[in-house]
């Protein structure tokens, strides 16, 4: 184990936070003054976030000086070194850093999202979800502003030496540390919202690098909040174990009680930074007319240069023409009169007087390094290609136009293979995530002494997510923007779920906990909305069950390898460990963000309401049947038992995994519960790579009903007996369990046309069954023992199996249920791909005839192309005839 240094190897702090607090600030007003000299000096149009800005500076101003000062009253040296008479004026200086820390990163977070609204007007998502962070900061500023404002009652006691005894007061470095998901969350949010409008610009390419780097600064901005977040996190602990070694030592007095000055000085520093360097990333894209006026070369491609300069020369003429020939070559571009100087009177095109230019347009145009500097006789010239791009300026970027791709009702299985592989690895990440935050769960409830009634709170809370998510916002993201969009929202929701677990882990607050569950829920739920139906869709429509078993198989998997990975390598189940459990879940935090912002990227099919109505209406199935002399459709009535069979289904096994240790330890307690439950998620995932298999020759619903009546068999099993037995027959419970979600889901989702993604709606919130069951299995292991208790699980699969024992009973829900092929897809693919080999073999002779044709045309005897008797000379063959094909009068001849 390595050795760690005392703190008391470094008697003072205070020269370096000192020092790197300063050259922070001086580097932030440094980018503070070029911003203005570009917006007030060179562009002459200052706007909002211009004076947003210079209230961020004011106050960072604010922020790094109390820093300063703390640092000449005590501030970095341990408590016992810190003279009686600084400690007030140290409190102060601490007191007034935190009331204006989270003013000075709302100012200059609102300073950017104020800009980054002048981007663009017409992409609304866009423009929302900027106005939906721009409220998140301020309302959430203000709320961390009030809670460091009144961090002690009364207010006074927080710079009072000694604290009164009547006074309560918050940790400062509790309440930073609780503060930290907010500004990741917006960080990432203010970093990766113009990426999608920047990227997917029609632009030169070095034009478009310098516009992503240039908004990527904000990068930084993220890791110096890590950053901080260690050292507050370092802080605490040793804060904490300075208060654990003291703890009962009266002679020490209540002065070594809080090392504060020495544990704070560092997390103080790193703040300053964070807010001095979030004003530098902010100034950056402002200062494009200052580097184009004195670096033009570092902002033009040189394509554009290239441009520029033939149509500089182009003017050039023109002006040398005479005034009649410039009026009628030129009239539409020359302007009546050039400005005097462009610092004092600008063009149009760069917000003076006239027509303003799009923000956007401002960023992108590259005339804007054209302006008149090097000389007044280029005056003319630049002037007027300036006032020629400035016309068509509101169109100036556009967009790259997709191809619309093939929807998903129409692939063939070859087609379909990239698609369902790139999904199915988000099936396997989203298994591994949630194993893993399983596992984190459960090393949290251990070192916060949660009880088991406040566990299965907790796990109903998570399940519960599933229920809202679905039914609210997800199901409008998944009709209006569809499939891949469910999964972009999905993964950064339940990022912030993860995120939001910091503060729950750092005040160790149940309620918060709860939260953070929650939150995830609704991420993963989304995420599932869209992942299910999708695999289930992509592809002939026979093999839906087996696409969907073998996806939720690598799921599976996923679930198997994270809770021994977080149980065997990460951690130990220790006190301390609650610490690498937070940077656990900002590590998946992270790396979800970076998933979502892949999967934005990666190019999938999709299908709208009408495709999928007319994928239904191909197949030969009744649609229409009623229910007896009813009005109402087989195909709704096999919908509605399949989403309870889903709730029945969910509820009991999440009942099963949530009370595995529990049982273990009644019938076997000497096995251990980890990796004897790694066993039974291992034949979960078994069952469904054979009921993937089996699906493709034996009909899905023989395969629901055998596996239903497997696990109520099972679970009844295991309601008696001790030793190897039970504890077997709980991991085949677990192997019957596994394929029974994506059979029902196949299964209800079949012919359902227009409604499909409705249907997955519903049926996806029914997995809030989990929110329902584990309760009332706590109930009955609290009244009797956890054996008795698996009867709630007998009792919920025994009613899910009303699902299969309708699909083989009544006839038209088994032609409904019974995968059917899509003979007229499947016609018109075989025509497609006929036409597509012909195609291809006519633009191969096309393509011989043309080298051909190009070899004979570049052929050249002096210069001169070869004439036709002379071809005839060229091509007789040593004792043959010349191969010549004669073609009518007038027409060239054809040599083959």
């Amino acid at each position: 184990m390595a050795t760690t240094v005392s703190p008391r190897d470094v008697p003072d702090r205070g020269p370096v936070v000192l020092a790197v607090t300063a050259a922070s600030l001086a580097c932030c007003t440094v980018f503070t003054v070029l911003r203005l000299i570009s917006r007030f000096g060179v562009v002459k149009k200052p706007m909002w976030d211009d004076y947003f800005i210079i209230l961020a500076w004011l106050l960072a101003f604010g922020t790094s000086f109390s820093i300063c000062y703390g640092t000449s009253v005590g501030l970095g040296r341990h408590q016992e070194d810190v003279l009686s008479n600084w400690e007030s004026a140290m409190k102060k200086a601490a007191y007034a850093f935190s009331i204006l820390y989270n003013p000075a990163l709302m100012a200059t977070k609102t300073s950017i999202l104020i800009f980054y609204l002048t981007l663009s007007k017409t992409q609304k998502i866009f423009r929302y979800t900027t106005l939906a962070t721009l409220a998140v900061v301020n309302v959430g500023g203000l709320a961390l502003t009030l809670l460091n404002v009144f961090q002690c009652h009364p207010v006074a006691a927080a710079f009072q030496t000694p604290v009164p005894d009547s006074a309560s007061c918050t940790n400062i470095v509790t309440i930073y540390l609780s503060s930290a998901p907010l500004n990741i969350i917006t960080d990432l949010a203010i970093l990766f919202l113009p990426m999608p409008i920047l990227t997917s610009m029609r632009l030169p390419r070095k034009q478009k690098t310098i516009l992503v780097i240039t908004f990527g600064f904000g990068v930084f901005v993220a890791v110096v909040d890590v950053v901080r977040i260690a050292y507050l996190q370092s802080a605490a602990r040793d804060n904490l174990r300075a208060v654990q070694e003291y703890k009962g030592d009266n002679s020490t007095g209540s002065r070594n009680d809080d090392d504060y000055s020495w544990y704070a000085s560092l997390s103080f520093m790193w703040s300053a930074i964070e807010i001095n360097i979030g004003i530098m990333c902010a100034c950056v894209p402002a200062l494009k007319p200052l580097v184009t006026r004195f670096l033009p070369h570092w902002v033009l491609d040189g394509t554009i240069a290239r441009e520029k300069s033939a149509t500089q020369t182009s003017d050039s003429m023109a002006i040398a023409m005479p005034p009649d020939n410039v009026e009628s070559c030129r009239r539409s571009t020359v302007p009546p009169s050039p400005p005097e100087s462009p610092l004092t009177k600008p063009p149009p095109a760069l917000g003076g007087v006239g027509e303003s230019m799009d923000m956007m347009a401002f960023l992108t145009t590259p005339d804007m390094s054209e302006l008149p500097h090097l000389n007044q006789t280029n005056t003319i010239g630049t002037y007027a290609t300036t006032a020629r791009t400035r016309r068509p300026s509101v169109a100036f970027f556009d967009f790259v136009d997709m191809n619309k791709k093939k929807n998903i009702t129409l692939m063939s299985n070859k087609e379909s293979i990239y698609p369902i592989f790139m999904v199915t690895i988000l099936f396997f990440i989203w298994g591994f995530a949630y194993g893993l935050l399983d596992t984190l769960n459960a090393q949290f409830q251990a070192v916060a002494h949660m009880s088991a009634g406040q566990t299965v709170g907790q796990h109903s809370a998570y399940f519960f997510g599933y229920i809202v998510g679905p039914l609210t916002f997800g199901r409008l993201v998944f009709r209006y923007w569809g499939f891949k969009a469910c999964y972009t929202v999905g993964l950064i929701i339940y990022a912030c779920g993860t995120l939001v677990f910091w503060p729950s882990a750092v005040l160790t607050s149940f309620p918060a906990f709860l939260i953070s569950n929650f939150i995830t829920g609704l991420g993963l739920s989304t995420l599932e909305l869209s992942a299910n139906p999708f695999i289930a869709l992509c592809g002939p429509p026979e093999y839906a069950e087996a696409r969907l078993n073998l996806s939720q198989a690598i799921q599976a998997i996923g679930s198997v390898l994270s809770p021994l990975l977080a149980k065997k390598v990460l951690f130990k189940a220790s006190a301390g460990s609650l610490i690498n459990v937070q940077w656990t879940y900002l590590g998946l935090s992270f790396f979800t963000v970076i998933l979502a912002i892949a999967f934005f990227y990666v190019p999938l099919p999709e299908a709208t309401d009408e495709e999928l109505e007319n994928a239904s209406a191909r197949m030969p199935i009744p649609r229409e049947a009623t229910v007896g002399s009813t009005n109402i459709k087989v195909i709704w009535v096999s919908l509605g038992v399949g989403v309870f069979s889903v709730f029945c289904y969910v509820g009991g096994q999440e009942s099963t995994s949530t009370t595995f240790a529990e049982y273990l330890h009644l019938v076997m307690p000497s096995l251990d519960p980890v990796s004897h439950q790694a066993i039974g998620h291992t034949a979960f995932a078994v069952s469904r790579f054979l009921a993937a298999i089996a699906n493709i020759w034996i009909k899905p619903r023989y395969i629901l009903l055998f596996f239903f009546a497997g696990a109520i068999a099972s679970a009844a099993a295991c309601m008696s007996g001790s030793g190897p037995a039970p504890a077997a027959l709980i991991v085949i419970l677990m192997f019957f369990e596994g394929p029974l979600f994506p059979q029902i889901y196949a299964q209800a989702l079949r012919g359902i046309g227009k409604h499909t993604k409705d249907a997955a709606v519903l049926l996806t919130a029914a997995t809030g069954g989990g929110s329902v069951f584990p309760p009332i299995m706590y109930g009955a292991l609290r009244a009797r023992n956890i054996q008795y208790a698996f009867c709630v699980i007998l009792a919920a699969y025994s009613a899910g199996i009303l699902f299969p024992i309708w699909l083989n009973m009544y006839p038209s829900a088994r032609e409904l249920a019974d995968p059917v092929r899509d003979e007229q897809t499947r016609r018109e693919s075989q025509l497609e791909d006929e036409r597509q080999d012909s195609a291809t073999s006519g633009e191969k002779k096309g393509k011989r005839w043309s080298a051909i044709k190009k070899r004979c045309s570049t052929s050249k005897e002096g210069g001169h192309l070869p004439t036709v008797e002379h071809r005839e000379r060229r091509s007789i063959p040593e004792g043959g005839a010349p191969i010549i094909a004669r073609s009518d009068p007038g027409s060239s001849s054809r040599i083959f």
